[in-house]
């Protein structure tokens, strides 16, 4: 049933709704109930659609919540809404379509009306309006407590519990999407929550013993992409009844298609990839609650049981898998939920993912390093450095810290050497007929060390991209020519922007002799961040040389051809250490393809290299410790992920919309 958006326009003015949140308390077994939850809705159209059911909503809960202390309609729509959900397994299984439309119905209507409250009062005020309900003589209300906990139960059980079929796909999602929306009070605060309903709820209590079975759901919704329903497949039809009785149908026949329409799926006008957000809006939603979950602080008592589970989890095909004392340990399918995240690698969501299992699960990381196609992993993740211009700074510092976290294993550095690509079609630059994957990793990596220092200048970035490099550079096999040639043009601008710094910092020097009035710029610490990327530079260029000489004639080459590059270093005291490896390589080399006459093509200096390769004495190379980095989460790191998880929920969820001046907790252009 279609609608324009008009028809949203007058929905404050529509009478269930005022009746809902006006002055008169309703019973948990009025009709009413009935009439209010028999309505039905489109599927995805666009965000100004969805701002205006905000607008809404943000109408009826005004009145609601003035009225709401009296009469207590919330908590006894959560009542009903509970009531019906005791059913629902069966509704499934029995396909009463029916009892499930209606149940989805009165969550869409909590999600809604809870969304506003959250983002308008403090969760003591909002645990108030769960405690109101009709006092009658000989009657106790319910604990507000109580009622909270038991919808937030209930919610984590029906998407655990209730089979994924295309009836149920909804109310799964509906679920979800409550849950996402119960810990957005995030959101509407600068600082870091230690403590909120989320602690206090999904920690303890009747929810804990479901933390494993939900990080395990959301993570299998994640896994099969399961597409929404086409429009119809799961609404509710209704037939007029033939003996004109039973005022549920009567309602439902003669209200539904005029009572109002509601937009349950549609983007935020996310930057990113919205059309497969929107195809499975089940496993785009599940992500983004998994990865808020995941990042909850720990509250006082205990360290965040989400987070717990995440990290413990093991492989439904490992048949050593004995039983865990970790009450949070479960297994998962390693080759679906790594053919996903291959496939995935594009949006935000499934690259903070991928980084949080290979950081904190060490059963998912040695599988993945143990795959004979890492291509399929490490391809994705080098096309989002490659068109780091168009990706956010977050996107590009996970697809790095991915990289060098890869990087820490010898054997993943050996591998992605052997593994040979064809025609990269998205590296512009040049083409690439055929180059190992290993090779099209440096080259990506130097692109966006050149790309950082002409643009962002971030530290940061530098560090993580020199880090991935060194890992490797002990066994750098067979470089393609380009990679050899990118990795000197790298130290040639490192060098060119050293002579410029210098040169900038002497004639500061000699201005400041004759005048007193300016403070000088700090061109000192300009030129040790550069001198410690050049020392880094060399000491790449050193082990690779020291470890592997023999495997890579192409960089040797490149080394010749711009050897006058590296004079000025050779006396320089920071470098000199490191210099003499290199030097004497040099020296080796140049001298070899002196005695073999002028005049030499590309092929017989390569052959020269390759002869000089194995008479070099191996032990007149000095030998270095081992480049080797590890990398470490900054102190407090939930001051950087947390508002990042929340600033992707903010433009990646589906039917979720928030007023952009209510958020607190970044700025708009964070996300």
């Amino acid at each position: 049933m279609g609608a324009s958006s008009s028809s949203i326009n007058e929905l404050p003015e529509n009478e269930y709704l005022k009746k809902l949140s006006g002055r008169e308390a309703i019973s948990e077994n009025d009709p009413f109930w009935n009439q209010l939850l028999s309505f039905s809705f489109n599927t995805p159209t666009n965000s100004a659609e969805l701002k205006l059911l905000e607008e809404t909503a943000v109408s009826v809960c005004k009145s609601l919540v003035e009225n709401n202390p009296r009469t207590g309609n919330l908590a006894a729509l959560i009542k009903v809404f509970l009531s019906r959900t005791k059913e629902l397994k069966i509704s499934a299984e029995c396909q009463n379509h029916l009892f499930i439309w209606q149940a989805h119905n009165a969550l869409f209507i909590i999600c809604c009306l809870l969304k506003v409250l959250i983002s308008q009062m403090s969760e003591e005020e909002l645990q108030l309006h769960f405690t109101c309900e009709e006092r009658t003589p000989g009657s106790y209300g319910i604990e507000c407590e109580d009622l909270m906990e038991e919808l937030l139960c209930c919610l984590i059980q029906l998407i655990v519990e209730i089979p994924l079929l295309d009836i149920t796909y909804s109310i799964s999602l509906e679920a979800v999407t409550t849950l996402v929306v119960f810990l957005s009070c995030q959101l509407f605060h600068k600082e870091i929550l230690r403590e909120s309903i989320a602690h206090k709820y999904l920690m303890h209590g009747p929810c804990l013993p479901y933390t494993s079975r939900l990080v395990k759901t959301l993570l299998y919704n994640f896994i099969r992409q399961e597409r929404s329903p086409p429009p119809g497949a799961h609404v509710f039809q209704p037939e007029p009844d033939p003996d004109g009785g039973g005022l549920l149908y009567g309602i439902a026949s003669g209200v539904a298609t005029g009572l109002w329409t509601v937009f349950t799926l549609g983007g935020v006008g996310s930057k990113r990839a919205p059309q497969q957000e929107e195809s499975s809006p089940l496993a785009n939603q599940s992500l983004l609650l998994l990865l808020a979950l995941a990042n909850l602080t720990d509250a006082p008592d205990t360290p965040n049981p989400y987070r717990q589970a995440i990290m413990s989890f093991k492989n439904t095909q490992d048949s050593t898998v004995l039983p865990s004392p970790n009450p949070h340990a479960f297994q998962i399918n390693f080759n679906s939920l790594y053919t996903t995240l291959c496939e995935q690698q594009n949006s935000d969501q499934a690259t903070l993912l991928l980084y949080t299992l290979l950081h904190q699960n060490s059963n998912v990381r040695t599988y993945m390093l143990a795959r004979t196609d890492m291509e399929n992993l490490v391809l994705p993740i080098l096309e989002i450095l490659y068109h780091v211009e168009e990706r956010n700074s977050h996107h590009v510092y996970m697809a790095l810290i991915i990289l060098l976290i890869l990087t820490e294993d010898d054997g993943f550095n050996r591998s992605i050497h052997e593994v040979i690509l064809k025609n990269i079609t998205w590296y512009s630059e040049r083409v690439l007929t055929e180059i190992s994957l290993g090779s099209l990793l440096i080259l990506v990596v130097i692109r966006t060390i050149q790309y950082n220092m002409t643009r962002t200048r971030d530290k940061y970035l530098h560090t993580n991209c020199l880090a991935a490099l060194a890992n490797m550079s002990a066994q750098f096999r067979s470089l393609h020519q380009y990679a050899a040639q990118r990795i000197i043009s790298l130290f040639a601008l490192l060098s060119k922007k050293h002579n410029k710094v210098l040169e900038q910092a002497t004639g500061s020097l000699r201005s400041s002799l004759t005048s007193d009035d300016s403070p000088l710029p700090d061109y000192a610490q300009d030129l040790n961040v550069i001198e410690e990327v050049i020392r880094m530079m060399l000491e790449i260029i050193n082990s690779c040389l020291t470890n592997s000489l023999h495997h890579n004639p192409n960089l040797v080459y490149a080394l010749l051809y711009k050897r006058d590059l590296f004079e000025q270093f050779r006396t320089h005291p920071s470098f000199q250490d490191i210099m003499q490896n290199i030097d004497l390589v040099i020296s080796f080399f140049s001298s070899r393809i002196e005695q073999a006459g002028a005049e030499l093509s590309v092929e017989r200096v390569l052959e020269i290299i390759k002869q000089g390769a194995v008479a070099l004495p191996k032990d007149r190379l000095r030998k270095f410790p081992e480049l080797k980095f590890k990398y470490v989460e900054e102190e407090q790191p939930e001051e950087f992920f947390i508002p990042y998880v929340w600033s992707l929920v903010y433009n990646s969820a589906v039917g979720l919309y928030w007023n952009p001046q209510s958020i607190q907790l970044f700025t708009m252009d964070s996300g």
